[in-house]
């Protein structure tokens, strides 16, 4: 039985085109016309003057710290409930990591936490040296506040937009309120570099710097000569033609995601005549949400004791998958030393949620067996 993924790769022949070209002009090697055309094209689309195309996302926020010389033993602030790839370059810096928790109706970095956290490292005498919010499966963070409270303390903001390309915010785009921004094209991101990353901002001579560092730090000399240490981070020429192709289709693709997601709001909203009750997370007033992936609350209170774990082994066993929702990073064993900041919301959100299969490549027959699984649930329970 064929495996129906949370979300796989979607490509078609306008990648072709562009990776075709750089085979034909063996522009094969890291850098060249596809790199700045796809940092070209995220800049246009994006509205944000100046990209940088990376190997990731998590690259990309690894740069960004050093760009604002965070040192060993500064304090970061980062949103906790993400992917580790938010927090982890946090610890490539020998900083110390201050998880914020989230609020409930983005998910995403609570202002009123974050205030409080700013706050009390503030009467211990410690700046933080940046805040990383992000915005969680494609919906916008309330940057107005977020940006509001770091602008008061002259806290740069590293906007992690990883999971966000194409949603915005009162018609600004994510990525853009902060002094840099990041996006991933990982594999499973809404379009695919198959691995890839980009740092943005208003700034130019931050993403010159960016891409100094990303190319090792090469000084400009005729041999080899490095004055300060630098990293392999820079994306391919090819993997960047893949790019310039998915981004002709992203808008394409947005709408599918969003779609999808319609698709389970209508097909859940019958489980109500049963007496269940799955929650779905809300697009608040100004904000567009590109809904990479469709998550799903389950609260066993609410439906006959059914949890998110009962939906995923389900599917599960007919080669579907589904995943929770992340794991909170202030409850990951390797940042349990960092400081928190909450109430407990991710962690609620973590215990109940769940991602379903959110493919714009999905078949009618993927669907039906979606639903045909989902339909058991209720006969067998």
């Amino acid at each position: 039985m064929n495996k129906i993924y949370l979300s796989s790769p979607h490509l078609g022949q306008e990648e072709l085109h562009f990776v075709h070209q750089a085979f034909d002009t063996n522009w094969i090697a890291p850098l060249g016309p596809n790199v700045d055309g796809f940092e070209a094209d995220l800049q246009d689309y994006n509205k944000v003057a100046y990209a940088a195309a990376l190997s990731s996302g998590t690259a990309a926020i690894h740069i960004a710290l050093r760009l604002l010389d965070v040192q060993p033993g500064d304090y970061v602030l980062c949103q906790s409930f993400t992917f580790c790839g938010s927090a982890n370059p946090i610890l490539y810096m020998g900083a110390k990591p201050v998880f914020i928790d989230s609020e409930p109706n983005t998910w995403n970095m609570s202002p009123a936490h974050l205030q409080e956290a700013i706050a009390d490292l503030h009467r211990q005498g410690i700046r933080p040296k940046a805040c990383i919010p992000v915005h969680l499966y494609g919906t916008p963070a309330k940057m107005d506040e977020i940006v509001r409270l770091c602008d008061n303390f002259d806290i740069p903001i590293i906007e992690d937009a990883a999971e966000s390309l194409g949603a915005t915010l009162h018609g600004q785009h994510t990525g853009t309120f902060g002094k840099l921004g990041v996006y991933s094209f990982n594999g499973n991101k809404i379009i695919t570099t198959s691995g890839g990353g980009a740092l943005v901002s208003r700034d130019e001579a931050l993403i010159q710097r960016a891409r100094f560092l990303a190319t090792q730090a090469r000084d400009p000399a005729p041999h080899y000569q490095h004055t300060e240490v630098g990293y392999n981070y820079r994306l391919s020429n090819v993997l960047a033609g893949i790019g310039r192709g998915q981004m002709r289709v992203l808008d394409k693709r947005i709408a599918q995601r969003r779609a999808n997601f319609q698709r389970y709001q209508d097909y859940f909203a019958t489980w109500q005549d049963h007496g269940y009750h799955i929650q779905f997370p809300t697009e608040p007033e100004g904000t567009f949400c590109n809904r990479w992936l469709t998550t799903i609350l389950v609260d066993p209170k609410q439906n006959k004791g059914l949890t998110r774990e009962d939906i995923r082994l389900a599917l599960e066993k007919d080669n579907i998958e589904a995943r929770p929702l992340w794991k909170p990073m202030h409850m990951q064993p390797v940042f349990q030393e960092a400081l928190f900041y909450g109430d407990g919301t991710s962690e609620r959100l973590f215990e109940i949620g769940l991602c379903l299969p959110s493919g714009t490549n999905m078949s009618e027959g993927d669907w039906e067996l979606i639903f045909k699984v989902l339909d058991q649930i209720i006969a067998d329970w």
